[in-house]
């Protein structure tokens, strides 16, 4: 979704941009003018595609590109060894978005780490979290990251009310996040029955799909949670039910700088989350509820606070601080500022 943000706002600005993913999907990315391409690879062969990297190869010949950026490790693994076996010369930019010592666990993932991460020109880091995880794990990349954050697009006219309208008169907590053992989704329902014994009419409202799922679902009935607990999978517009909801929670293992956290701030939505990765960097007392990992009753505790009286200061700052920092019309510019310097 970022990609195709920061595309849109690339175009606008006077430049060619062309996204491609390395999977097929079905979701819908808002690209200006133009579809999001793809090679369609198999996932099983994302180690060993030399089809997928004479794609990708031929596609930069013909498009010739002056910057070229992989935005999550797949990409980035197709990217370099494209690079190597068919020799193209074009500058590579690496997005590093979460904290990559969390997957990064034993000496032959780290080498083969350090062997792409080498052969790219500039890396940019979500957070300064996100940065010095990475610098700390491969010193090398010290002098080639920088950090620009994820942004949020100018507020716009939001139709309809995707929630069920027999629950209009309740308290809903929303997660937005990928079904993967780092968002923590038993921690969550956890966290969500500490809140029902205290406020029974609350609601809890999942958005995402992933390997879990299923099993979330399965611990959600264990729980005896069904009928409070809602499972919407993956949507086309997140920002609808941030619209409707009343906290967001995101009591994650892991984090680079999550663009809901951001997403929820300008749509004036409190929220409460743990403190990880680079979470704190827009995340405080000041504009919201930062919790320490694991300390799951705190973590309870802060949303009925907030369920009981919303804090309007906390709302309000965390608006003007994204409305100052984090919009998509600005970050754009500061990845054109790393495009020209690694050109230069």
């Amino acid at each position: 979704m970022f990609c195709c943000q920061l595309s849109n706002h690339l175009i606008k600005l006077g430049h060619e941009v062309e996204v491609y993913s390395i999977y097929d999907g079905s979701a819908s990315l808002p690209l200006l003018h133009k579809e999001v391409k793809t090679l369609a690879r198999p996932r099983k062969r994302r180690f060993v595609d030399y089809k997928g990297w004479f794609q990708l190869a031929r596609i930069i010949d013909e498009f010739q590109p002056d910057i070229i950026q992989a935005n999550a490790a797949d990409t980035l693994k197709y990217a370099v060894l494209s690079k190597i076996i068919f020799n193209w010369k074009k500058p590579l930019v690496y997005r590093n978005a979460s904290a990559s010592s969390f997957y990064v666990k034993t000496r032959f993932s780290k080498r083969i780490n350090e062997f792409l991460l080498k052969r790219v020109d500039a890396i940019v880091s979500v957070s300064e979290a996100s940065k010095d995880d990475l610098n700390k794990l491969f010193p090398f990349t010290a002098t080639i990251t920088s950090v620009v954050p994820v942004g949020v697009e100018e507020k716009r006219f939001l139709e309809g009310n995707p929630l069920r309208p027999e629950s209009q008169h309740k308290k809903k907590l929303l997660h937005i996040g990928s079904f993967t053992k780092e968002k923590n989704h038993y921690g969550i329902l956890k966290i969500f029955q500490r809140i029902l014994s205290s406020e029974p009419s609350v609601e809890l409202h999942l958005l995402g799909e992933g390997v879990l799922r299923n099993k979330i679902q399965e611990k959600a009935n264990e729980l005896d949670l069904e009928g409070s607990v809602y499972f919407h999978g993956e949507v086309e517009d997140p920002t609808l039910y941030i619209e409707f909801s009343d906290v967001l929670i995101l009591p994650s293992l892991i984090e680079g700088l999550p663009a809901v956290v951001v997403e929820a701030m300008y749509q004036k939505l409190p929220v409460v989350a743990y403190n990880v990765g680079g979470i704190s960097e827009i995340l405080n007392n000041n504009t919201g509820y930062l919790i320490e990992k694991n300390d799951e009753n705190s973590f309870a505790a802060a949303v009925l606070k907030e369920l009981e009286n919303s804090d309007k200061n906390k709302v309000e700052n965390a608006f003007n601080l994204v409305s100052e920092k984090f919009m998509n019309s600005e970050i754009a510019k500061q990845f054109l500022r790393i495009y020209a310097e690694i050109r230069s």
